[in-house]
């Protein structure tokens, strides 16, 4: 199959561009249509609409797993990312404080083309990490791909935001933005170069791992894709799986929606009036530290304890963050407040997130890697989409306070689900 010998350096490279995308789309849009004077209802229903291929994505997920290799999808995927980056740059050059109707579409229709194409790379890349690691070595790294995909997270949320907020005030709002997607194509072109040269490749004399064959593509091309989706769902306590996969991070989905129009909305509009640069220096900041940190906790805890042991405490800490932002909400705190704030809420979040992926991967069968692992991140973020999408107007309509405690009540029903989870792994059967 692979010959594996530095997971450590492209583990955190792979999930560093897995998240980049994922954070223009999903977080630093929300910024980009705030700035360009859409409301908050508009936010929330195009934020959620541009996530759809990230919970669409098993629909082509088998593909992945017939056609290609996924080294291949990797590389291509990162060339095409660098040219819808460069289009947004290119683009985002008109926009101003009260840009036209039609540009904000025309950005929103080429975001909605980067989620496509991160989709797909998203595929590839989870399934090369399952393919590449065996069971130790996933748990294991876990939290490091984690961290790394935060980390991503909190670049494209921290340092491009601050940086296309500092740019802003001197060469204008399409200015700052254009030079934050042009850093964006670079780094995606940068990836092409370095996975080039670091991904391993499948080696032709090693025709097995573990004692699992692998199939020729020939038999890979007959795979129906109706059989990727009843192994999937063919498993003992499927119910409790399905709730738990659906329910666990609406609360913290929810909060993030409106975390980011919070801190920049007004204070006399319930919000803490911070500025755009200042958002992304709290987000790229101590957060970036802590966030890693979290990670590494929680894949160190999974791989030396076992899920069964570690998947409910890390799904309190994760929820807790929540009651922050509610707290914040209430006390209107200053910006250093809110910096220790969200740098709990990134730590606690790295924690719940190892385990709760280490999970996800559990459910992926050795022979459909990528179709299956590709179903249950599907399912993680389809539980989201109906109260993402309403999330601006239920933010007016409850106003910021009620809101986030809201968000926090719905993260409860997917705590219940986890003593019902099947989480007795290989390793702790043999314990």
């Amino acid at each position: 199959m692979f010959n594996c010998k530095s997971p450590s350096l492209y583990v955190p490279t792979l999930y560093f561009i897995e998240g980049l995308p994922n954070a223009l789309v999903a977080l630093s849009s929300a910024v980009l249509f705030q700035n360009l004077g859409c409301s908050i209802e508009f936010i929330g229903q195009a934020t959620t609409i541009l996530t759809l291929p990230w919970m669409l994505k098993f629909a082509w997920a088998p593909l992945v797993d017939m056609y290609g290799k996924k080294r291949q999808w990797i590389l291509v995927a990162h060339t095409v990312l660098a040219f819808i980056a460069l289009s947004l740059a290119i683009a985002v050059q008109q926009a101003s404080e009260k840009s036209p109707l039609w540009l904000i579409y025309l950005l929103a229709s080429i975001m909605a083309i980067m989620a496509i194409a991160s989709a797909t790379q998203d595929i590839a890349m989870d399934g090369f990490y399952i393919e590449c690691l065996d069971k130790e070595q996933q748990s294991f790294f876990v939290g490091v791909r984690n961290a790394a995909y935060r980390l991503a997270m909190l670049f494209g949320q921290g340092f491009l935001v601050f940086l296309a907020g500092y740019l802003s005030h001197n060469f204008g709002i399409g200015t700052g933005w254009s030079v934050s997607f042009l850093i964006s194509s670079f780094i995606f072109i940068l990836a092409f170069f370095l996975h080039r040269r670091i991904l391993p490749i499948a080696s032709k004399s090693d025709k097995s791992k573990s004692g699992v064959v692998e199939e020729t593509v020939e038999t890979a091309q007959k795979i129906r894709f109706i059989e990727v989706f009843s192994t999937f769902f063919d498993r003992p306590r499927l119910l409790p799986i399905l709730a738990f996969v659906l329910l666990f991070r609406l609360g913290d989905t929810l909060m993030l929606k409106m975390a980011t129009p919070f801190l920049l909305a007004k204070v006399n509009a319930g919000g803490l009036g911070i500025s755009t640069e200042t958002v992304g220096l709290i987000y790229g900041g101590v957060g970036v530290a802590l966030l890693f940190c979290g990670g590494i906790v929680g894949g160190y805890l999974v791989s030396k304890f076992g899920l069964k042991r570690t998947l409910l405490p890390a799904a309190l800490v994760q929820n807790a963050a929540i009651v922050l932002y509610y707290v914040m909400a209430v006390i209107k705190p200053g910006v250093v407040v809110v910096a220790v704030f969200n740098g709990f809420e990134q730590f606690a979040y790295g924690i719940g997130l190892s385990a709760y992926t280490v999970f996800l991967l559990s459910l992926a069968s050795d022979r459909f890697r990528s179709g299956h692992y590709a179903i249950a991140t599907a399912l993680m973020a389809l539980g989201g989409l109906i109260p993402g999408y309403f999330s601006g107007s239920l933010c007016t309509y409850l106003g910021f306070e009620k809101y986030f405690l809201f968000s926090f009540c719905l993260s409860i029903p997917g705590m219940i689900a986890i003593p019902f989870l099947p989480m007795a792994t290989e390793r702790e059967r043999s314990a």
